[in-house]
């Protein structure tokens, strides 16, 4: 069994081996997960599994096999006691165009079994935490983008649930408009101690925002994390110089002198240790103990250039996904002519 991470003796949410096929996909493998307090990241790329474990959550969809809990409500037998107290922003536009932000919210929490009063003034409260008071009146078929994010995340939580599952709330919106719903996402947490799930397939995102972070693909549990367990710090240094007259590409010069001096380098060809591309004005450097920043100091200010940054280097979650992809890779490749086998592999 499942070992549950408690609030008041209560659930977030657990599940164990829960899985959810179709006739040509199988969305969810024999997921097993613990959520506790906070806020928590669920990551994979499109097509992943997280919105089918959102309705599983929800009780809205049933699993092929295996269970869930969610605040310690079975979601096979209690999903109407589930949504009682847990608010769901979804993914895909929903929301009526002629009407207001004010009459819609106070309708969903009308639903959500607020009386008349105490919905109106929830969503006053509710609509000025998310930024929205002043165009509170306005019809929602001329908000933007972020207004209309910020009217679904309002009415997720108009009722004071315990718990919020928003489906890739930053969809469609701006650098500017990602960082403020950001923002609003950590405050639900931090102001009004509701606990949040939250799927994206951004990483950096889920990176500076959640406590926690499960990743999925292809329906199977990668890693399930802290965010700091995910984003510890390397032995890689990133260092980054300016050019001079004498040396006017200053990052092949100095790869040059602490190659002679025996340095290490992580990465090749412009790409970094994960493949990604924009890497060849960095130098990713193998640090072996101190020694290594007083040779990269010395050998950048006897060459006359100027040192941008020196750094430790920290994990990035996308590592998990090319682990993942190595790990599943493996048995294709020694299967031969003979019936390869699933790896079955969960991390907990």
């Amino acid at each position: 069994m499942v070992r549950a991470t408690t609030v008041d003796d209560v659930t977030v949410i657990a599940t164990e081996s829960l899985s959810k096929r179709f006739p040509r996909v199988t969305a969810l493998d024999r997921l097993s997960l613990d959520i506790g307090p906070g806020v928590t990241g669920l990551v994979g790329s499109n097509g992943a599994g997280k919105s089918t474990l959102i309705k599983i959550l929800l009780g809205l969809s049933p699993a092929t096999e295996g269970r869930a809990a969610v605040l310690g409500l079975d979601v096979a037998t209690e999903g109407a006691a589930i949504r009682e107290r847990v608010g769901y922003m979804p993914e895909h536009d929903c929301l009526p165009p002629d009407v207001s932000a004010t009459e819609f919210v106070v309708h969903m929490a009308r639903m959500s079994g607020l009386p008349p009063t105490a919905a109106r003034e929830r969503t006053a409260d509710t609509l000025r935490h998310v930024g929205l008071y002043e165009e509170r009146y306005r019809p929602i078929g001329g908000y933007s983008t972020g207004m209309k994010q910020r009217v679904k995340l309002a009415q997720a939580l108009v009722h004071d649930p315990k718990l919020v599952l928003l489906d890739e709330p930053t969809n469609g919106l701006d650098p500017v408009g990602r960082d403020e719903m950001l923002g609003l996402i950590r405050r639900v947490h931090t102001d009004f101690g509701i606990s949040v799930l939250v799927t994206s397939h951004l990483l950096g995102e889920l990176e500076r925002t959640c406590d926690h972070v499960v990743v999925i693909d292809g329906g199977s549990l990668l890693r399930s994390s802290s965010t700091s367990d995910f984003t510890s710090v390397t032995t890689t240094l990133a260092v980054e110089v300016t050019d001079s007259d004498d040396h006017p590409d200053g990052t092949d010069a100095l790869r040059k002198v602490l190659t002679e001096a025996g340095i290490t380098f992580v990465g090749h060809d412009g790409l970094d240790a994960e493949g990604l591309p924009g890497a060849r004005h960095i130098l990713l450097v193998e640090a072996t103990g101190e020694e290594t920043y007083d040779l990269v100091r010395d050998s950048v200010a006897g060459l006359g250039l100027g040192l941008i940054r020196m750094e430790q280097r920290r994990h990035r979650i996308a590592e998990v996904f090319r682990a993942g992809e190595a790990h599943r890779a493996a048995p294709a490749a020694t299967a031969g002519v003979g019936q390869q086998k699933g790896s079955g592999h969960h991390e907990h």
